[in-house]
């Protein structure tokens, strides 16, 4: 009858001069190798040597070393891999691949898989809603997700860290986070890091943001804005000259603060907005009236020679901030509630169509994308040159507007 081997058994194993293998169990051995160089006690490690279960060349596995790795637990470890050739899986590459998977998970964490979104992202969209983006992850996502292994991330995990925005009522701030979170998980599907994508939907277990539509004011109204505007002592003038650049040129409030000299044409009567500065990452050329370039002319004393038609009081070597008008129209022209700035691009499309000019050349005036991705595809033209005639028309309008609203005032 076989001794039976204990641990007490493989402690008392002594190291010779010579390496030797002492078996365990089947395919269970044990190699006592002796010291290095004269120093230490000598190695007790574990192998477990099998048939390969479709080559059958001898292969092995080193499995640690004495006492670290236990009999026990020896054992247990080499029944697994018996179980495995049984049923024709190689133990060894099996250990490989498990290896390699959590490797994988440790390197494909939700923050780096997110960064690697966002480097492609962040090309298709401005740099100020690039930031804005990430801002966004950093602030609320991060802190929470950044560390976890993006396959192990659920819909459960992610509702859970938004749930508090929802109770805050921070609805389009939720929108927005699952926008991203959707399209993170989308690219790690396309990058075979995962198989599924589990955040799909997943902004319908959330109260659903209502979209309000920006305050305006009807075009017959202008006259009394602007006069309003003209006639406060409290707003400086370069405050009110931006506000007036918004209106004749119809831009969004980040572009008006962001015009540069360099993108300016006396010349031609042309402001270019580069793509890098539009939302929609296309050039945009704006059609200047006489009225915008007299704007121009008065804005010159206060930033000729620096880089932006609008510089900061504060830093002249940058804009002013975008929210700078809408301040201006909240605080000082008593519109809290009724206007905000990007309302005034709003006053020119209700103008605009209601004059009955053509609603392509509105849109281009506007800067908006042609919804219809057909028709979009085909049509390059910014319909310039019938700009020019809106853009005319527009700004003899506002003219107008005000004398009347001038008249109507005194």
């Amino acid at each position: 009858m076989a001794k039976r081997i204990t641990d007490a058994t493989i402690k008392a194993l002594e190291i010779r001069d010579k390496e030797y293998t002492f078996t365990v169990e089947e395919n269970l051995q044990l190699r006592l190798r002796p010291k290095q160089s004269g120093k230490g006690k000598g190695t007790k490690a574990w192998q477990f040597k099998y048939r390969h279960p479709v080559t059958r060349k001898i292969t092995k596995i080193s499995m640690g070393t004495y006492p670290s790795l236990r009999l026990a637990a020896a054992k247990l470890e080499a029944a697994e891999y018996r179980k495995q050739i049984a049923e024709g899986i190689d133990p060894k590459r099996s250990r490989e691949n498990k290896k390699t998977e959590e490797l994988r998970k440790h390197n494909d964490n939700f923050l780096t898989v997110a960064t690697m979104w966002f480097e492609r992202k962040r090309k298709s969209v401005s740099p100020n809603h690039a930031k804005r983006i990430w801002r966004t992850l950093e602030k609320y996502v991060f802190d929470n997700l950044g560390s976890f292994p993006i396959s192990a991330i659920t819909r459960r995990d992610a509702i859970e860290i938004l749930r508090p925005l929802e109770n805050d009522g921070k609805l389009s701030t939720i929108k927005r986070i699952c926008q991203s979170l959707n399209q993170i998980m989308e690219y790690a599907v396309a990058s075979d890091v995962i198989r599924a994508n589990p955040l799909t939907k997943m902004i319908n277990s959330f109260e659903k943001h209502r979209v309000e539509n920006m305050p305006t004011i009807r075009p017959e109204l202008l006259g009394e804005l602007i006069t309003r505007l003209l006639q406060n002592e409290n707003i400086q003038d370069k405050t009110k000259l931006l506000i007036l650049w918004e209106l004749h040129t119809i831009c969004r409030p980040i572009e008006a603060v962001r015009t540069r000299w360099k993108d300016i044409s006396e010349k031609h009567q042309c402001w270019t907005i580069p793509a890098e500065e539009m939302k929609g990452r296309r050039i945009h050329r704006v059609p200047l009236t006489k009225q915008a370039m007299s704007i121009l002319e008065q804005i010159k004393a206060q930033s000729e020679g620096k880089e932006f038609v609008f510089p900061n009081q504060r830093d002249p070597d940058s804009h002013m901030c975008s929210s700078t008008a809408n301040a201006a129209l909240k605080r000082s022209l008593g519109y809290k509630g009724v206007l905000v700035s990007h309302g005034l691009r709003a006053i020119a499309s209700t103008a605009l169509h209601e004059q009955g000019f053509d609603t392509l050349h509105i849109e281009a005036c506007l800067a908006h994308k042609d919804e219809n991705m057909t028709r979009a595809s085909y049509n390059r033209s910014d319909f310039f040159e019938q700009r020019k005639e809106i853009m005319c028309w527009w700004s003899e309008y506002i003219e107008k507007s005000y004398k009347v609203g001038g008249d109507s005032n005194r």
